[in-house]
C-alpha cells in the first residue's frame, strides 16, 4: 500500500519519532519493502542484472550483531477485491518506460529466489503471506510486542504497540562497537500526543489521505496533509455523539469483537469536517473510507504457529477468498516453495507479467516462455480453461486470455510418481532424458531451460550468448566456496571469472539484454513448474550454497549468484565477441572443459542453423 506524502510529513515534524539504540529485541520485517531497499543500492549492478547476496548477507549480520532475532514475511496475494490491481498495473506501465531507457529501477526476474535462498542459508525466519502482508505483519507485531521494521507508511497507522522502524532511519551499516543499530523509532502514541488526537482517528487520517485502496482526490474531494492535524483536532470533540476516549487509550491487540463498529467509524459522521462539501457524491465518498478504515485494524493473523512449529497455517482459520487452495499447498506456499501468483490463477484473477530492461521494438520476452505457464496454468484449472495475462506489447501493458494445456505425459499424472512428473517436466520443455545425461544433477534443470530458451527464443541466441551463459554456469560450479580462517576459498575459473567484473561496468547490449531476459524468464517459469510438480529435478541454487559457512562472527561473505550472475554473462559476452575463446576462459582445467562441453551439446536444432543434430559450443 502507501500514503502519498505522510512519510514527509512525519519528518517535517521532527519530534515524532523518537531517536533508538535498537538491540537485543525481535523484529518483524517486511521482507518485500526490504528485498527493495536492499536491492535498489548503489553499489548494487542494476542495468546488468547484478547479484545483492552481498547486501542481503551484510544486513542480516549486523542485526545478529546486536541481537536482534529477525522474522521475515513477504508479500504472497494480495486482496480478494482487487482494489489494488489498478495500482499494480500503472507500476507495470511505469517499468515499461524505466526498462525502455535502460536505467536502473527494475528487479531482476530471479531476484526473489536469491533472496529467499539467502535467507534460507542464513537461517533467518522468514514466509510467504496467503494474503497480503501488510495485516500479518502488524498481527504478528502485535502478538509479540515488537516493532516492525519497513519503509511503507502503512505502519505508521497500524497501531502497533511496540512501533514502527522506518528503515530509511535504519542504518544499519553504522552498528557500533557497543552492538546496536541506530535508527528512529516511530509509535501512534508519540503521534497522537504531538496533535492532541484520538488515536482511533488515525485510520480515518490515512484512508482520506489515500492510499492503494481509496482516493477521495479522484472522487473530487481534495485534502492535503499539511492541514491535516487542524481538522484532526474536530474528531476529537466532535465524534459521533459517544464517549470520546482519552488519547493515551490503547487496547494492546487492536482488535474489536460483537457488533461494535471499527474504531475511527464514528469519526465518519463529521467526515465533512475534512474533506467539506459539495455536489460530490457523499455516500460514495462514506462507503470508501470505511473500507479505507478496515484496512487498518489489526486482524488474528495465520503466521504464528508457522514461526513457532513449522505448520501450515490453519484452513479454518483463512478468509473465505483463500477457500480455493487446497490443503497440501498451504505448507509449500507459505515457505515460499511453491510460487504466490498461483494463488492468482485459483482464483481466476489476472496476472501482471514481470517487466525487464528488453528490446521494446521486439515482442515482449514474456512470450518466449508462455507454453511453460500454459502447462503450468493446466495443472492448476484443467485443460482448456483460460488466464488472463497483462504484458507488454511495445510500450504499451496489453491483456490477453491465455489457454491452459496438459502435455500427455500429464494425462494420467499421479504426484506420488517421480518418472511421470519428471516425464511431463521434460515433455513441456521439449528435452529428453537422455540429454541431461552427464550433466550433475543440481545443473539438469537450468541446462533443460537453457535448450528450451535456445529454441524459442526471438530473436535466437548466437554462439557467443549461449558459450557466455553456459561459461557462468561452469564457473558457479566449479565454485565450492568455504571458509577457511576467515577467507573465502573458491575455484580457479570463478577467480579468473572475477577478474572480468572487477572492469568496469559497460553499458548493458540492448540485443544481449533482450535474448538474457529471455533466459531468465524461462528459468522463472521453469522454476515455478517444477515447484508444482513437486521438484522431478533438483531445485538449483541462485545464490551461493555456503552461506551458512560463510557468516561467522568475523566473516563477512561476498557471495555470487550460482545460476545466473548478470555483470558476469554480459562481461563474458563481450569477451567471446572479441575472440576470446571458451577454453582460455576456462584454464584448460579438464573438469570444468569437461562440463562446459557436456552442457553445450544439445539433443534438438542447432540454434544457429535451425537444422536438427548435435553440436557444441
Amino acid at each position: 500500500m502507501g500514503i502519498q506524502g505522510l512519510t514527509s510529513f512525519i519528518d517535517h515534524c521532527g519530534t515524532i519519532v523518537k531517536y533508538d539504540h535498537f538491540r537485543n529485541s525481535k523484529v518483524v520485517i517486511d521482507g518485500s519493502n526490504i528485498f527493495h531497499f536492499l536491492y535498489f543500492n548503489p553499489s548494487v549492478d542494476q542495468q546488468h542484472g547484478g547479484d545483492f547476496e552481498d547486501q542481503v548477507c551484510k544486513f542480516f549480520k549486523a542485526l545478529r550483531d546486536c541481537g536482534i532475532e529477525p522474522y521475515v514475511i513477504i508479500d504472497g496475494g494480495s486482496d480478494p477485491t482487487d482494489k489494488k490491481f489498478e495500482t499494480l498495473r500503472k507500476r507495470a506501465e511505469s517499468k515499461i518506460d524505466t526498462a525502455n531507457m535502460l536505467s536502473k529501477g527494475l528487479i531482476p526476474t530471479l531476484a526473489r529466489q536469491v533472496f529467499k535462498e539467502v535467507l534460507s542459508s542464513l537461517g533467518v525466519p522468514f514466509a510467504q503471506a496467503l494474503s497480503e502482508a501488510d495485516q500479518e505483519i502488524a498481527s504478528l507485531a502485535q502478538r509479540w510486542k515488537c516493532p516492525v521494521l519497513s519503509n511503507d507508511n502503512d505502519f505508521y497507522i497500524f497501531d502497533i504497540q511496540a512501533g514502527f522502524l522506518p528503515m530509511s532511519h535504519f542504518k544499519w551499516q553504522n552498528a557500533s562497537v557497543q552492538n546496536y543499530i541506530p535508527c528512529k523509532l516511530y509509535t501512534t502514541t508519540s503521534f497522537c500526543r504531538h496533535f492532541n488526537i484520538n488515536r482511533q482517528l488515525l485510520p480515518v487520517f490515512a484512508a482520506i489521505a489515500g492510499n492503494d485502496y481509496v482516493n477521495l482526490d479522484k472522487m473530487g474531494f481534495p485534502f492535503r496533509l499539511s492541514i491535516a492535524h487542524k481538522d484532526l483536532r474536530h474528531g476529537t470533540t466532535q465524534g459521533g455523539g459517544g464517549r470520546q476516549p482519552r488519547q493515551d487509550d490503547h487496547n494492546s491487540e487492536s482488535t474489536h469483537s460483537g457488533d461494535a463498529p471499527p474504531p475511527g467509524t464514528e469519526a465518519l459522521d463529521n467526515v465533512h469536517l475534512l474533506i467539506g462539501h459539495g455536489e460530490n457524491n457523499m455516500d460514495a465518498a462514506l462507503q470508501a473510507l470505511s473500507q479505507g478504515i478496515e484496512t487498518y485494524q489489526i486482524q488474528p493473523g495465520c503466521l504464528e504457529r508457522f514461526f513457532n512449529d513449522g505448520e501450515a497455517p490453519d484452513p479454518g482459520l483463512l478468509p473465505d477468498h483463500l477457500s480455493v487452495l487446497p490443503d497440501w499447498t498451504l505448507l509449500p506456499l507459505t515457505k515460499g516453495t511453491l510460487p504466490p501468483y498461483m494463488i492468482y490463477i485459483l482464483q481466476l484473477r489476472p496476472v501482471i507479467q514481470g517487466i525487464q530492461v528488453e528490446d521494446h521494438s521486439l515482442p515482449s520476452g514474456n512470450i518466449t516462455s508462455r507454453p511453460i505457464r500454459q502447462v503450468f496454468y493446466g495443472l492448476l484449472l484443467g485443460e482448456g480453461r483460460e488466464v488472463e495475462e497483462y504484458d507488454r506489447e511495445g510500450k504499451n501493458l496489453t491483456s490477453s486470455k491465455v489457454k491452459a494445456i496438459l502435455p500427455s505425459a500429464a494425462q494420467l499424472l499421479q504426484l506420488d510418481t517421480l518418472d511421470q512428473r519428471l516425464e511431463v517436466f521434460l515433455e513441456t520443455l521439449g528435452v529428453s532424458q537422455s540429454t541431461l545425461n552427464g550433466v550433475p544433477p543440481h545443473l539438469g534443470l537450468p541446462v533443460a531451460v537453457t535448450y528450451y530458451w535456445q529454441r524459442h527464443a526471438h530473436p535466437r541466441p548466437d554462439r557467443p550468448l549461449l558459450q557466455a551463459l553456459l561459461l557462468g554456469l561452469v564457473a558457479a560450479n566449479d565454485s565450492s566456496p568455504s571458509c577457511v580462517s576467515g577467507f573465502i576459498e573458491e575455484g580457479l575459473v570463478l577467480e579468473r571469472m572475477r577478474g572480468l567484473i572487477q572492469r568496469p561496468a559497460m553499458s548493458p547490449d540492448l540485443g544481449v539484454a533482450h535474448v538474457f531476459s529471455q533466459w531468465n524468464r524461462c528459468m522463472r517459469d521453469g522454476l515455478d513448474l517444477n515447484q508444482l510438480l513437486c521438484l522431478p529435478l533438483p531445485e538449483p541454487q541462485c545464490a551461493c550454497p555456503a552461506a551458512t559457512q560463510l557468516i561467522q562472527p568475523s566473516v563477512v561473505s561476498l557471495l555470487e549468484s550460482r545460476l545466473y550472475k548478470g555483470t558476469l554473462v554480459h562481461q563474458l559476452v563481450d569477451q567471446l565477441r572479441g575472440g576470446v575463446t571458451p577454453d582460455s576462459l576456462l584454464m584448460e582445467d579438464p573438469s570444468s572443459v569437461q562440463l562446459y562441453r557436456t552442457t553445450g551439446q544439445p539433443d534438438g536444432p542447432s540454434t544457429d542453423s535451425g537444422a536438427g543434430g548435435r553440436r557444441g559450443c
